[in-house]
């Protein structure tokens, strides 16, 4: 579900998973295991992209109307670690957002360091339009991402593309030429500054917003809740119906 090649010093970690590389309990564990371990084993510079046309659509929503509850109580943790996982990643992050980066797929974009998109990608997150709330780990991602647009972003659910989505924090640049080229060469240029130096100033910055990720265990709970609700999952499949129907 995780495919990685190395570009000199830097990873690359293409999320490889059906047509529009949606997010499950599976690949988000997955992606938390390779993440923690490519941190343990140094925290050199990394590379997130999708496969095909597609970053991540985000949550694949066929299976959380499969299984319901159950499986909302599985995803919204797994959603959070794999965040938190990629947030709090000691060394460069550079997302190569190549196609739709939504909603689960915006924030993945969003925890890294530096955001470059195609032109034609379509970046937001979508959660209050779907009817989910945000794990804490994701509302303080984007939060972080987004800076004074987090309330038009966040509470919108828009999607942006171009300049209007680096005006609002969910893109640094836009791409005409090779975009994984250019992430590379971004995550290597950010790989030559000294490792110490640059993991304790993300550190700080992202200091506040990681404890309040880390203290948002009673939120989660509620996020849950909310997930699994009978009400919640009758919305999630009416608005699969309706993007169906387009």
């Amino acid at each position: 579900m995780i495919e990685i090649q190395t570009a000199g010093s830097v990873q690359v970690l293409t999320l490889s998973w059906g047509r529009v590389n949606a997010l499950d309990v599976e690949t988000l564990g997955e992606l938390t295991q390779t993440i923690q371990e490519l941190a343990r084993s140094g925290g050199g510079a990394l590379v997130i992209t999708g496969a095909g046309r597609v970053f991540s659509a985000g949550v694949d929503l066929n299976r959380v109307i499969e299984g319901g509850a159950g499986y909302t109580d599985q995803l919204v943790p797994a959603l959070s670690d794999a965040f938190e996982a990629l947030f709090s990643y000691p060394g460069p992050t550079v997302a190569a957002i190549n196609g739709a980066a939504i909603a689960g797929g915006c924030v993945l974009a969003g925890a890294c360091d530096w955001r470059l998109a195609s032109p034609e990608a379509q970046i937001g997150a979508a959660e209050v339009r779907v009817g989910v709330a945000f794990p804490v780990a994701a509302l303080e991602v984007l939060r972080y991402a987004c800076g004074d647009h987090a309330e038009e972003v966040l509470l919108g659910g828009r999607n942006y593309r171009g300049d209007e989505a680096v005006a609002r924090g969910l893109a640094h640049r836009i791409v005409n030429e090779d975009l994984l080229d250019a992430a590379v060469a971004e995550a290597t240029d950010l790989s030559s500054i000294p490792a110490q130096a640059y993991s304790h100033t993300k550190a700080q910055l992202r200091g506040p917003a990681l404890r309040r990720i880390r203290d948002g265990a009673q939120i989660d709970d509620d996020v849950r809740r909310i997930w699994g609700a009978d009400q919640t999952l009758q919305g999630i499949a009416d608005y699969v119906e309706r993007l169906r129907r387009r």
